[in-house]
């Protein structure tokens, strides 16, 4: 048997002994640098989630913007209470048109000229509040708004507020 192990080692011409603590190594090796891009994988996908959670929140600032350029497009206000805003405006024409922003469970719907032309916020975010004050002076008419959201796929349930105050400019 001496004889055997004497020609295997002058066949491959190194010691037999060491390829099982450089195999033991090389595993031990490899099984780290598995976690490790495993771990920065998960951190990877738990960032994504948070940065598509916050793209969804800034919604409000779109609905919020639609809401304002409306308003300040607008002449008069037609009826105001706290979740309901009608506006008496024109059209790119000149002719008399109606804009109103409703809250409706957890969406707003905007109608024109009492038609829904749909919700202004996407399924995956929820209106937890709207409100709308309206701001009269000797110098003109404003409308406070007050939009607070969530997202429905946050665990979480962060709510985002989004406040603003417009003058309406229709008259000008």
């Amino acid at each position: 048997m001496q004889n055997f192990y004497k020609k295997y080692k002058k066949i491959n011409g190194k010691n037999s002994g060491s390829s099982v603590l450089e195999l033991l190594f090389y595993i031990a090796f490899f099984a780290m640098l598995t976690l490790v891009t495993i771990n920065a994988m998960l951190t990877m996908a738990k960032s994504f989630k948070e940065t598509a959670l916050q793209a969804e929140l800034m919604q409000g600032g779109s609905i919020m913007e639609r809401i304002s350029r409306e308003v300040r497009a607008s002449y008069d206000v037609g009826n105001i209470s706290v979740s309901d805003l009608t506006l008496n405006t024109k059209d790119d024409l000149g002719v008399n048109k109606t804009v109103r922003f409703l809250l409706s469970s957890d969406d707003i719907q905007l109608w024109e000229n009492g038609t829904l032309t749909g919700n202004l916020n996407t399924p995956n975010i929820d209106i937890v509040g709207l409100s709308f004050t309206q701001i009269t002076t000797s110098k003109g008419k404003a409308v406070k708004i007050v939009l607070t959201i969530k997202s429905a796929n946050d665990l979480l349930n962060r709510e985002e507020n989004f406040y603003d105050t417009v003058v309406l400019r229709g008259a000008y």
